[in-house]
């Protein structure tokens, strides 16, 4: 999905269920997971039982269904998206506020703050893929190219 980007606008697929749970966990680890949220609805329609299937695996599966938001997003940045959410994830137990100022002034991580209504003091992993959005589109208005992650 991520190479196609612009051309996916949706589906249906079966996978494992202890995987697909994990897409919809409060606290998001994964920079993929972030970056998939960001990008498209994604809904567990219903668990599938093994037997389901022939033979019978020994796992359960799930149906996710994924539709793409309408989101004015230029996808050329996407790769620049993905670093940015994995440079800010590689230490997950920091605070928004640490994690931030690795990229932004620290006025800068205090008026984010402000206009997107972050939580300075959670854990990285709890920012909801908007808050994500919003830092990147900040990010590239206001720190210089030379300092954005790659």
């Amino acid at each position: 999905m991520f190479e196609s980007l612009g051309n996916f606008l949706g589906g249906s697929i079966v996978l494992q269920l202890e995987p697909t749970q994990k897409l919809f966990s409060r606290k998001l680890y994964n920079p993929y997971t972030v970056f998939y949220h960001t990008f498209f609805d994604l809904k567990l329609v219903y668990e599938v039982g093994p037997e389901s299937f022939l033979p019978p695996p020994t796992v359960k599966s799930a149906l996710l269904n994924i539709k793409r938001k309408h989101l004015f997003f230029d996808f050329k940045f996407k790769a620049k998206y993905l670093a940015f959410i994995s440079c800010l994830l590689e230490k997950p137990d920091l605070s928004v506020k640490t994690a931030l100022k690795s990229i932004f002034r620290k006025s800068q991580v205090r008026s984010i703050s402000e206009k997107f209504g972050l939580n300075l003091n959670a854990q990285i992993v709890c920012l909801s893929p908007s808050q994500w959005l919003n830092c990147f589109l900040e990010m590239l208005e206001v720190v210089p190219e030379k300092f954005h992650p790659s």
